[in-house]
């Protein structure tokens, strides 16, 4: 009778676990349920804008049912809660100032006259049809060289958009050439700080890693090219006559004195020198304000009226007005008058907002362990190479929606499956190439993630108008379940037994989940 008792309160001490088990699940994916379906809801309703504008208010929203969630059903504490957000603010935070840094810089290179001369010389230079392909491989060399995909499109990004729009390209092949390029450039570059985040998490080599990377990502971006020059060739492009205006209405807006190019070049040499990208940034962006005042001076007086007539007050404010504000100029041509326009550090403010509601959103899915719920469970049910490098691939594009942030996916990605990865005999490498092909570069598709904001915010691209086109940028993950699949090149490792230890945020929901 007392054994018979005993089953039956086993039985049921049983089931109740599993209850929690399927409770916490479903639980944790509700804030990622209810974002992914509001933002759904705008794209349905708004279009692609809508998603632009009122993500942030999506996330924020997100943010509240996951912190329901955390506290009323998993129980997670006020101590860990802190400790995520705290972890989400230090890898977001550094990105605030350098948002308005590029905004200053988009800013003084259009007015000084670097990116204008630059779209004139591609106008005279760039053979039109192969204009995609051109873009796609200058971003990958000058990304390789500065490590750094962020400052590639925020400076000759730019020039390309003003190039290929007046060329007749549609503003998503412009933006899906400029960002396959620097992606690539910055996923190969040993200057990468992602390059060397996704190796070190995962414990491999730097350059045994990025060798490794190269058997996913050279066949990438030889697919993107190609499909580039595809539709380079089979675009409808700007009549010559058309252009040849475009070229003499710039050469009559702006001085376009081949001294600016110095500005560029200096840029290049910090970039070189690897210098603070914030220190690059701000040194970038007075060299182009002084440019303004040395080349450009007959704009001054659009820009404010009592500008470059030697009063010290008035250059000082037009000078803050080139920096903080937006500023328009005529040109004569429509096109190119909103071609000009620039934003300032104003013009960042709503992507600053909608990268600290994304930082928000990563801390609270973190601090309350809801983060945690999910992987665990999805970790459990992977067995063979195949499904553990699927799962891998299937969780970098999970962390890039959940966190908001490519730094924290990486190292989270690493964290959880590296000791997967032991246990089944796969080489460290394997998990690391996985990560960036899944994690790096996608992270750039993602409305809310700080890499979609920032780029559609600099390229004024929206983030579901060019993901169609970052033909790279979808086709390494691809890539990585394709080699997956063949085994090409992948070997099999003595397994470790031994578990690696990892703090989970919730001592109540370890208890739940185990």
């Amino acid at each position: 009778m007392k054994a018979g008792r005993f089953y039956h309160r086993r039985l049921s001490v049983t089931s109740q676990k599993m209850t929690n088990k399927k409770i916490l699940l479903w639980a944790a994916l509700a804030p990622i349920v209810f974002l992914l379906l509001s933002v759904g809801a705008m794209l349905v309703f708004g279009g692609s804008e809508t998603v632009a504008s009122y993500s942030w208010a999506s996330l924020l929203m997100a943010s509240i049912v996951g912190l329901g969630v955390g506290f009323f059903i998993t129980r997670a504490s006020d101590r860990h809660l802190r400790r995520g957000l705290i972890r989400s603010a230090v890898q977001t935070l550094p990105a605030v100032p350098m948002l308005f840094l590029i905004g200053a810089v988009s800013a003084t290179w259009m007015l000084s006259g670097v990116v204008p001369l630059l779209i004139e010389a591609g106008l005279r230079v760039i053979n039109p049809p192969l204009f995609l392909v051109i873009t796609c491989v200058v971003c990958a060399f000058i990304s390789i060289l500065t490590g750094s995909s962020w400052t590639t499109i925020a400076t000759i990004g730019v020039a390309f958009i003003g190039i290929g729009t007046l060329l007749g390209y549609h503003l998503g092949w412009i933006a899906g050439a400029i960002i396959s390029g620097a992606y690539f450039g910055d996923k190969v570059s040993p200057l990468s700080d992602t390059t060397v985040i996704a190796s070190s998490s995962c414990g491999v080599e730097l350059f045994q890693h990025i060798r490794y990377m190269l058997l996913t990502t050279i066949p990438s971006i030889v697919i993107a090219l190609l499909v580039f020059g595809v539709a380079g060739f089979m675009t409808d492009l700007t009549p010559a006559h058309t252009e040849s205006a475009m070229v003499k209405a710039l050469a009559s807006t702006f001085d376009l004195n081949p001294w600016i190019y110095v500005i560029p070049a200096i840029t290049l040499i910090l970039i070189a020198l690897r210098i603070n990208t914030l220190i690059t940034l701000a040194v970038s962006s007075l060299l182009g304000l002084a440019g303004v005042f040395i080349f450009q001076p007959h704009l001054l007086s659009q820009i404010h009226s009592l500008a470059g007539q030697g009063d010290i007050i008035s250059n000082v404010v037009a000078a803050v007005k080139m920096i903080v504000t937006s500023t328009t100029l005529s040109t004569g041509n429509p096109s190119l008058d909103q071609l000009v326009e620039t934003g300032g550090m104003a013009g960042m403010l709503p992507t600053v907002g909608l990268v600290l509601s994304a930082m928000t959103f990563g801390g609270v899915m973190m601090g309350t362990g809801l983060l945690n719920v999910i992987t665990s469970r999805f970790t459990s049910l992977l067995k063979n190479r195949v499904s553990t490098v699927a799962a891998t691939v299937g969780s970098g594009l999970f962390f890039n929606s959940a966190t908001a942030d490519q730094y924290l996916s990486l190292i989270i990605g690493g964290n959880i499956y590296k000791n997967l990865y032991q246990q089944q005999g796969l080489e460290g490498r394997l998990l690391s190439r996985t990560l960036e092909d899944s994690v790096s570069v996608t992270s750039v598709l993602i409305p809310w993630n700080s890499c979609g904001v920032a780029q559609s915010s600099v390229l004024g691209v929206a983030t579901l108008t060019y993901l169609p086109f970052c033909v790279f940028n979808y086709m390494s993950p691809l890539m990585s379940l394709l080699v997956a699949i063949t085994g090409f090149k992948i070997k099999q490792v003595d397994k470790a037994h031994k578990y690696l230890h990892r703090e989970d945020p919730s001592p109540e929901v370890a208890t739940a989940v185990s």
